[in-house]
């Protein structure tokens, strides 16, 4: 399994509208693309210095041939949308990730 993960550090000035964006727009477009299936959320809970609130979505493919469809077929258009709304407000980063094993509690 891969692991997209995206992290995104948004200013506060834009802060409400850019999560609005992500969990009613962004993030159910990316999932409609079917290159994933299964996507989180979650918030950094360390305060940067260059201010703002960070998150990380992180998207879960079967293969990194899907990943690499989706940078073929839907990134471009996807993350085109992200900049011109939010511009220098918003500063991304993205990471791929190989899940070796999980564990949990029995």
């Amino acid at each position: 399994m891969i692991i997209y993960n995206v992290t995104i550090n948004i200013d506060d000035s834009v802060h409400d509208k850019w999560f609005s964006w992500m969990m009613e727009k962004h993030i159910p477009e990316v999932m409609e693309t079917g290159k994933f299936f299964k996507a989180k959320i979650v918030k950094v809970l360390i305060v940067e210095e260059m201010g703002g609130t960070t998150y990380a979505i992180q998207y879960f493919a079967e293969s990194m041939e899907k990943l690499q469809a989706y940078y073929n077929e839907d990134a471009p258009r996807l993350r085109e949308e992200g900049a011109r709304l939010f511009g220098d407000k918003m500063l991304a980063f993205r990471t791929e990730m190989e899940l070796i094993k999980e564990f949990k509690m029995v």
